[in-house]
């Protein structure tokens, strides 16, 4: 029997609601709020209010103050134009900060750089500067288009919100430019204005794939002119989306270089470990890193804070500790009452939903005007509803938004005074760009973050070293994965023939893949060149978000209202027949699921239950790169088969996460290559580490859950990221094997990254088990939100044990990365 632990988009994250009454901590009418006095409350004062009440102060488990830091100003280059400094003054900047001067210094002379410091440290204006600038340079070109600059961001909101910043700032210089956004929202009778007159567009890698690069021939004076290409938040280009955001970047460069152009690139990140080696691994140029943050900041306070237990038992007996999800919810709704402007970072599409609707209701028992100013914001919202969030944020008139990462990203939401983050954002990285949201105007800040039931959130707010002295992780991406790169070069070919003259820019193992992609017949050379010769669009083979297909339709089915949509890879295990699903506070039961047509139509109603799905998995190996010994245990890493066949769901009563019944389903099986890790013990190991055969396999599914659970710390992924097996008996191996794999086609890098630090990353799994207070096991250490064996069986003491043996012979140094 294998026990199995899937990835992204297969099991709905959000656990059973709370069970204990609210105490709320502030209770004052809104009227007599603070801030309505003409006081901004300091950070520290909220969370003393949040703190008190029963119970509640024991709740924090770690406090850390950053204290306030003074900025340092340089001159601008000479060659910004007064006029882009005129207006910058005129928008309240008198200089810049050092670190938008060297940026824009770099710029200036053409070279590609990487601006990689803090949130909210001005790292829009250190490229905007020196583009405007170049664009009004062009404008007074006597013939032409004159100079063009493109614009990419990982969503539409943010670049919605920096088309309002470029306009505001670009107000003064006239008609020289001429930003507009060109993206999936953009009405069609806008979009040939914006091809022949923008000088500025603002887009996303998707419609740079689908759109921009099918399309150049209509896109050549602007690709003609194409000086500058701005690449923001890019450290959100990881995993298997960076690495076909990297190749969608190289046949951008190819088809400017046809038009007679060579983009300087300007990338904005996160701190981030080795900035500019992730950048130049992006673009494919060389790209210099400024990390030096010289803008101030103003006092963080960041809390931790861990639910209580409850006097309820989940899967197994398990004890039950109060979710993140209700945590939050309550967090949310006292920071509103106090008037404190509060974003509050979720994770899933439903939990956004379901945090907003409990404050509603909360509020609504403290003053009826409070309700109306929260709301969830996500994915998967038609356009026209997230422009009217995105509005109502920026004007104030909401006081507090669950959302989901669709607002992680640089989005310049001023006047912020909080922020919550339901849970562990995966990566130290999210975890400070979500934080950053608060106190972007210069004032203090509050950010708490509040842990899941969950092996690494638990670890985290006992082990605070983790985060606050840990640098942020490396990004992750392999450009040369042949299941993103073969897709990109059909793509390529059908833009532009594929000649030997291009195989350096893709990468090493494009020579190995042509000849494939011939005997496939999706390519045919002639001559010296390599032609696209199908009738179908060559861009839609490749899905750079990794999502698994075209998205499924949510449809109401009595009106034929469209409510929004769900990932492929998702729909399996969130709109299969009989889920739930909620939208904007309502909640819907699906059914009937249409995979062919890609279409779930529900009904409106309102079950007293939640649905989780339930799954198989089986594993084989295809190929193992590399095998290093530990003792006669055995590490190894290369390429594996995972098959998946969701076959029921469970209903679930809302308060308790009672189970109520099993359904079953009829649903086709998905089939996965990718990479992965996997260890094996022999039978000597077991009896030296007292795992009796009938322990056996409870103590590899602890150890397999556990893993999972802590890797985000040594690799940049989350554990919706990856997935595990464990079988008692590998038919491959012949041996009792636990794997990780990464969940995307081909690879996403989390599985070598795994590999080159088991030592530290199966340490810290054993050290996170032993650690739990819990008896036989729980959500805090081993039991798993996502197990498609609902946590059974699950061995705590045997897992500690048989990890003890295998890291006993580990090997003083890691593999050595390739």
């Amino acid at each position: 029997m294998a026990f199995n632990h899937l990835p992204a988009g297969v099991h709905d994250a959000l656990s059973p609601l709370s069970v204990r009454p609210v105490t709320h901590s502030v209770s004052m009418a809104h009227d007599q709020l603070p801030r309505q006095a003409g006081i901004r409350p300091s950070p520290r004062a909220v969370l003393d209010r949040l703190g008190t009440g029963a119970g509640r102060g024991a709740r924090i488990t770690h406090t850390e103050h950053l204290p306030p830091r003074l900025g340092s100003h340089a001159d601008w280059p000479s060659p910004i134009r007064p006029e882009v400094i005129d207006a910058v003054r005129a928008a309240g900047i008198e200089r810049p900060w050092a670190h938008q001067a060297r940026t824009a210094a770099h710029a200036l002379r053409g070279e590609s750089v990487v601006v990689a410091t803090g949130t909210a440290s001005g790292k829009s204006l250190a490229y905007l500067a020196p583009v405007l600038s170049t664009l009004l340079d062009g404008s007074e070109e006597p013939s032409g288009r004159g100079t063009t600059a493109l614009y990419l961001s990982p969503t539409k909101a943010l670049a919605a919100d920096q088309r309002r910043s470029v306009a505001d700032l670009a107000a003064p210089l006239g008609a020289g430019v001429r930003a507009a956004v060109y993206d999936g929202d953009t009405p069609v009778e806008e979009r040939e204005w914006v091809r022949q007159y923008a000088n500025y567009v603002l887009t996303n890698p998707d419609m740079l794939h689908r759109g921009i690069l099918p399309g150049h021939p209509r896109w050549s004076s602007f690709l003609r002119a194409l000086r500058y290409v701005v690449i923001d938040e890019c450290h959100t280009y990881r995993g298997v989306f960076g690495s076909h955001v990297a190749q969608v970047l190289r046949r951008l460069r190819r088809v400017c270089a046809r038009y007679g152009s060579s983009p300087v690139f300007l990338l904005a990140s996160a701190t981030s470990a080795d900035p500019a080696v992730a950048a130049t691994r992006l673009t494919g140029v060389p790209v210099t890193a400024i990390t030096e943050d010289s803008s101030p900041r103003g006092e963080v306070v960041f809390a931790l804070w861990e639910p209580p237990l409850t006097e309820l038992h989940g899967e197994q007996g398990a004890p039950v500790r109060r979710t993140a999800t209700a945590e939050s919810a309550d967090l949310l709704t006292d920071l509103a009452v106090q008037g404190v402007r509060t974003v509050t970072f979720v994770r899933s599409r439903r939990g956004a939903e379901l945090i907003a609707l409990i404050a509603q209701e909360r509020l609504a028992e403290v003053d009826r005007s409070l309700p109306d100013r929260v709301a969830a914001y996500r994915g998967g919202y038609l356009p026209e509803e997230r422009r009217a969030l995105e509005r109502a944020l920026h004007s104030g008139d909401l006081l507090g938004l669950a959302a989901t990462t669709a607002l992680e990203l640089g989005m310049d939401i001023a006047g912020l005074d909080a922020v919550v983050l339901a849970g562990y954002p995966g990566t130290r990285a999210s975890l400070w760009q979500q934080a950053g949201r608060a106190g972007r105007t210069g004032q203090g800040a509050l950010a708490i973050l509040v842990a899941r039931d969950d092996p690494l959130d638990t670890y985290l707010v006992h082990h605070p070293d983790a985060l606050f002295r840990q640098p942020v992780e490396s990004t992750v991406l392999d450009p040369d994965n042949p299941y993103v790169l073969a897709p990109h070069l059909c793509a390529a070919a059908a833009e532009l023939p594929l000649t030997e003259a291009d195989l350096d820019l893709f990468g090493p193992a494009t020579e190995e893949l042509l000849p494939q992609l011939e005997q496939r017949k999706l390519l045919r050379r002639r001559a010296t060149a390599w032609h696209w010769t199908r009738r179908e669009r060559a861009a839609d083979l490749a899905d750079i978000r990794g999502e698994g297909g075209s998205p499924v339709q949510v449809v109401e089915a009595a009106t034929g209202r469209l409510l929004g949509t769900v990932d492929a890879s998702a729909a399996h295990t969130t709109v299969h027949e009989g889920a739930v699903h909620l939208h904007q506070g309502r909640s819907y039961i699906v059914r009937q699921l249409d995979l062919e047509d890609s279409v779930a139509l529900v009904e409106e109603a309102s079950p007293p239950y939640s649905t989780t799905a339930r799954d198989t998995t089986a594993i084989s190996i295809l190929e193992t790169t590399t095998e290093i010994p530990w003792g006669d245990a055995r590490l190894c890493f290369g390429s594996v088969e995972v098959t998946n066949q969701v076959v029921s769901f469970l209903r679930r009563k809302l308060i308790t996460g009672e189970v109520l019944g099993e359904t079953k389903l009829d649903l086709p099986p998905r089939t996965l290559r990718t990479r992965a890790v996997w260890w094996t013990v022999t039978e000597d190991q077991l009896e030296d580490a007292r795992v009796h055969p009938q322990a056996l396999g409870g103590a590899l599914h602890a150890a397999e859950h556990a893993s999972i659970g802590i890797l985000p710390l040594f690799a940049t992924c989350d554990r919706w990221d990856i997935g595990g097996v464990s079988v008692p008996l590998h038919p491959d191996t012949l041996l009792p094997t636990v794997f990780v794999y990464d969940g995307h086609p081909g690879g996403a890098g989390f599985a070598e990254r795994a590999f080159h630090t088991a030592a530290r990353w199966l340490t810290a799994t054993r050290e996170a088990i032993a650690a739990c207070e819990c008896e036989a096991g729980c959500p805090s250490c081993i039991q798993s939100p996502k197990c498609g064996n609902g946590n059974d069986p699950l061995d705590k003491r045997a897992a500690i044990r048989l990890l003890t043996t295998l890291l006993a012979k580990a090997p003083d140094q890691p593999p050595a990365e390739g």
